[in-house]
């Protein structure tokens, strides 16, 4: 009994490691939706330069920050919207023009490889005065395909000022990535059904241990204890001797 529930168990352990490797692994089918095209980063105004997908460095002359107004925890629901806002700081002597918002989801541990790459949010005529502070709002969706876990986006913010253009990473962290329609996935009800099956086979284990252990202080050694009933033969052998006379006296007093 206890080497069943042993093996058992380590198929259940098995499965669940199973799980976690699953988890951690990105969907090769998975719909990725791309960014906008380089292009279309620097068509917010007709004498605006067009910048390409190239990096930049940021301003020594500019900070920027992000907060996420709706959701400080960062879960993220897998194929819906979620909003943060991006603020910038403008300590230059001329004027920031905003032109883009975009970001990208890495594996946590590697972030050579690319996931997904969000879609890119272009601004017209947005531009921030000297000594001044604006707050942008960026809107974005992790691809519905993207198995819930803990994954890393980084948000950058592309302006320019003077004609020259430059780059801020607002956010380089860590969100949670949810299954859409409710707290439950596939994952946490797994685990809980696996918990449960785990405490009623120990239950099971500990209750039959508990059973041979009772059974075994029951058994007591068996003692063979002789008849009362004498021999004919010996009686017999004895008659007429002195042990057959007191045996008979004794026979009459009792009646």
């Amino acid at each position: 009994m206890s080497i069943r529930v042993f093996y058992i168990l380590a198929l259940l352990l098995f499965s669940s490691s199973l799980l976690q490797v699953a988890r951690c692994e990105p969907d090769p089918d998975a719909e990725v939706v791309e960014a906008d095209e380089g292009g279309d980063l620097g068509i917010v105004g007709e004498d605006v330069q067009d910048f390409g997908s190239g990096s930049f460095n940021p301003s020594p002359d500019v900070e920027t920050l992000c907060v996420f107004p709706k959701n400080p925890s960062k879960f993220v629901a897998a194929g819906e919207e979620a909003e943060l806002l991006v603020g910038i700081k403008n300590d230059a002597q001329s004027s920031i023009n905003v032109i883009a918002i975009e970001a990208s989801v890495h594996l946590p541990f590697d972030h050579r490889y690319l996931l997904q790459n969000l879609s890119a949010m272009t601004f017209n005529n947005a531009s921030v005065p000297p000594s001044a502070q604006a707050t942008f709002p960026y809107i974005f969706g992790v691809s519905k395909f993207l198995q819930s876990g803990a994954y890393d986006l980084v948000g950058t913010i592309l302006y320019e000022i003077d004609q020259h253009p430059y780059q801020n990473i607002f956010y380089n962290g860590t969100i949670e990535v949810t299954e859409a329609g409710g707290m439950f996935s596939v994952e946490s009800v797994f685990l809980f059904c696996l918990g449960v099956t785990l405490l009623i086979l120990l239950g099971v284990w500990i209750r039959s241990q508990i059973q041979n252990l009772s059974k075994k202080t029951k058994r007591a050694p068996k003692v063979e204890v002789g008849t009362g009933t004498t021999d004919g033969s010996m009686d017999e052998w004895l008659e007429g001797t002195a042990y057959s006379q007191s045996a008979s006296s004794k026979s009459k007093k009792k009646k």
